[in-house]
């Protein structure tokens, strides 16, 4: 279905970039991965990735809070696999503190990979997508961009930021064949929601099991993480041609999260 294309996902050496990776491979997609972890790790990754799916898989190093690097990582695309048709924009950070405690270069930070390298990829990709009469933008939000929760100020300012990007995206490509749509998980079971699952459990003297329940229990009422692959296949949907007229949009999988 996507033999050929070229996607650029941002932080995908693990969950849900990763998944995401792996549901485009699968599809034929030609991957370039991002993010941080030891390069051996990751030349394994690229290796097991194209032996998989029988595809190219590339990786860059790009740090998502430098413009100057993203600009690097589109720019190496371009020229070692002719442009990005399919962006992924999956980076992004977290830290947890009520908001008269909250350290301000943490915030400039978490604006910095979760909002600003958005904007800054999607400024640079957009010519060639143009250029090539393709392209799929997919913003990997959240359900808080949609709703709020404590000691999460930058984080969900940043998901809301990134929501409104979308729409501004969306409609200005509007008469192209190049669309911009959100997707806003729920909780997912990746590093940084374990990170928060363990420091639940260390703060309230509980196991991590508790903790797990705790966190699903206030929040999803599915009471089941969103996976993965259920986002990996709903980007591929974004990437169908089913989905030209998908434009905009803020696609919340979340358990009825934001049903309630």
């Amino acid at each position: 279905m996507l033999k050929s294309k070229v996607a650029l996902i941002t932080g995908s050496t693990s969950g849900i970039g990763l998944g995401i990776a792996h549901s485009l491979a699968k599809q034929g997609a030609d991957i370039v991965l991002n993010g941080f972890g030891a390069i051996s790790e990751i030349e394994e990754l690229v290796d097991s990735l194209s032996m998989k799916y029988d595809v190219k898989v590339s990786y860059h190093p790009a740090n998502m809070a430098n413009p100057d690097e993203i600009k690097e990582m589109i720019s190496f695309v371009e020229t070692n696999l002719g442009g990005v048709d399919i962006l992924v924009n999956n980076a992004g950070i977290q830290h947890l503190a009520p908001i008269d405690e909250f350290p301000t270069e943490k915030w400039d930070a978490i604006i910095a990979i979760n909002l600003s390298s958005a904007f800054h990829t999607i400024r640079c990709a957009l010519p060639s997508m143009k250029s090539r009469g393709y392209g799929r933008i997919i913003n990997i939000a959240s359900v808080h961009g949609l709703v709020g929760s404590e000691h999460k100020s930058a984080y969900v300012a940043a998901k809301h930021g990134l929501v409104g990007l979308t729409k501004v995206v969306a409609l200005e490509t509007a008469r192209s064949p190049i669309t911009c749509n959100a997707i806003c998980p729920g909780w997912v079971l990746t590093p940084l929601v374990q990170d928060q699952i363990e420091l639940r459990a260390s703060n309230e003297s509980i196991s991590v099991e508790a903790a797990k329940d705790q966190l699903l229990s206030e929040k999803q009422p599915s009471a089941e993480f969103v996976t993965t692959e259920q986002l990996g296949s709903l980007v591929v949907f974004f990437c169908s041609e089913a989905a030209e007229q998908v434009r905009g949009v803020a696609w919340n999988m979340d358990g009825g999260w934001v049903a309630q």
